[in-house]
């Protein structure tokens, strides 16, 4: 079964092959669109630092999207393809395909997203998939969890567990993440959409004026009042070469790990 995802929440269907000649892959220019899908459709709600987006087109209708962005640290990379440029790799940061698009559609989409990669420059790819799952302030589960099986489908290697680190869950699942933590912080680009995640939760708007003591004490604040915290063991890694000279760490067996349903 593959896992499909529509207005933030996961369906499953039956490994039913694609009709390639109703569907298209491009580029998508326009950042709006690519972040309006994610945030509609994506379990997360949140939308990465796009270096590039693919889009998956249906007779012209968006059905799937792929942002390939540049993490937080530039170690994510680094660590995985040694002596590469930086900017010669990206982190596959959003891969979400509505629940009408047929079983191997990931795949197919994945491979044209990757040739449009390659004629851009780009030598390889990292992502990772998150097994643990979520649950809102009330118990009911908003994240069955994510194994990354298409990553192994498409060939990926394999490299072992992410940091391990504790979370914070805002009441309806989601994670208030170190990143938006830091942009509120230092009141830099992006502060404003952070700070509204806590906001939309019953936290007080965060004066635009704010100095910097101000901005860690409503920080502090309200994540003690409106988050939770989930131990987290990692994220499962993975990793793709685009060029064949590009060396890549061995692979590590498979997990093991089962979803619950």
């Amino acid at each position: 079964m593959n896992q499909r995802w529509r207005s933030r929440r996961a369906s499953y269907r039956p490994a039913d092959p694609i009709r390639t000649s109703l569907y298209d892959v491009a580029e998508i220019q326009d950042d709006t669109t690519a972040r309006m899908f994610v945030c509609e459709h994506h379990y997360s709600g949140t939308y990465p630092a796009a270096r590039f987006r693919a889009g998956l087109y249906r007779l012209g209708e968006l059905v799937g999207v792929a942002v390939f962005s540049h993490p937080c640290n530039n170690r994510v990379l680094t660590n995985v393809f040694r002596g590469l440029p930086v900017l010669k790799a990206m982190e596959l940061g959003r891969f979400v395909l509505l629940d009408e698009v047929p079983g191997n559609g990931e795949t197919w989409f994945l491979a044209r997203a990757f040739e449009l990669l390659r004629a851009v420059g780009v030598r390889g790819v990292v992502s990772f998939s998150d097994p643990v799952p979520r649950t809102d302030v009330h118990g009911r589960r908003i994240f069955p969890g994510h194994l990354g099986i298409i990553y192994r489908a498409h060939n990926a290697r394999y490299l072992g567990r992410g940091y391990a680190r504790t979370l914070k869950l805002l009441p309806d699942g989601t994670v208030f993440s170190d990143r938006a933590m830091q942009k509120i912080r230092a009141g830099s680009k992006g502060w404003r959409y952070a700070s509204e995640q806590l906001v939309a939760h019953g936290a007080d708007p965060l004066h635009p004026n704010a100095d910097r003591e101000v901005r860690h004490s409503w920080l502090r604040r309200w994540t003690s009042e409106l988050t939770r915290p989930l131990r987290h063991p990692g994220n499962f890694r993975y990793a793709w070469a685009l060029d064949r000279r590009v060396d890549v760490p061995e692979g590590l067996p498979w997990p093991k790990e089962r979803l619950v349903a």
